[in-house]
């Protein structure tokens, strides 16, 4: 375990797993410790060198004093990335902190080699997993909203034990605060970006970006993903044979074989 310091003099916890100028950066979902990615960064570290991070306020990184969004956990991301001393770095996002990963390209520029986002919403989200997001940001609904998302996660599919207790203990133990925080941030992407492939289509230049995702399943969402990187050559997307909403659960190997490929193409 190593630790930076970032933006208000916050420590941040993280795990460097190998050596070399390269490295990859494991970046976890809102209310998610690093231990999120299970087995994933062991398996990427195997061949590659591998750094993974708990946000502020998240794992065994310290609590900040006052309200933070998602500019510090792009900070803390910096401070990470300084303090390994990595020249060249991969992205590897998870859900919303897709944001953070384009925001880090848009700031450190060509020291982001390639960003993979792993199971995001890339598209315009539709209206009523937006009114989860706005629930989740409201003090009389983020519980409920929190509730649905566990439900959705975990109903009906086939959820390998350290999801779900990964889901109904770690996640579920951050607070309402942290729960409206993270909804608030969501929201605010979308609001200012409209959606995640725009906003990657504004960089100049653009990065190789690759979408590795296992659900949902709906024929047409990866149909309108290979239209888009048919038009845009530094976009690839990869549907994943997983069954959770959480594919390094359930497809870690298929992840690194994508990722590494992505990289050394």
């Amino acid at each position: 375990m190593a630790q930076a310091t970032a933006a208000g003099n916050v420590r941040i916890d993280y795990d460097d797993f190998g050596q070399g100028d390269s490295a990859i950066l494991l970046m976890t979902a809102w209310c998610m410790s690093r231990s999120g990615y299970g087995e994933l960064a062991q398996k990427l570290a195997e061949n590659n060198r591998v750094l993974t991070l708990d946000w502020r306020g998240h794992g065994q990184s310290e609590i900040p004093a006052g309200d933070f969004g998602a500019n510090e956990l792009v900070e803390d991301a910096i401070a990470v990335i300084e303090a390994s001393g990595a020249k060249e770095i991969t992205l590897v996002s998870m859900h919303h902190s897709g944001w953070v990963a384009i925001e880090l390209r848009r700031r450190l520029g060509a020291k982001i080699t390639r960003i993979v986002h792993l199971d995001w919403v890339v598209f315009p989200p539709p209206e009523p997993y937006m009114g989860l997001v706005r629930g989740l940001a409201s003090p009389d609904g983020w519980q409920q909203a929190r509730d649905t998302l566990f439900t959705i996660w975990t109903q009906g599919i086939p959820n390998p034990p350290k999801l779900v207790t990964l889901i109904k203990e770690e996640m579920a133990s951050y607070s309402g605060e942290m729960w409206m925080r993270s909804g608030r941030e969501i929201a605010a992407g979308f609001d200012q970006h409209i959606f995640p492939l725009q906003a990657l289509a504004k960089l100049d230049p653009p990065v190789p970006t690759l979408h590795l995702y296992g659900q949902p399943k709906d024929p047409g969402y990866l149909v309108a993903q290979q239209d888009f990187a048919f038009k845009n050559s530094w976009f690839s997307v990869h549907q994943l044979n997983a069954e959770s909403f959480f594919a390094q659960f359930d497809a870690a190997d298929e992840i690194v074989d994508a990722v590494e490929k992505f990289i050394h193409s």
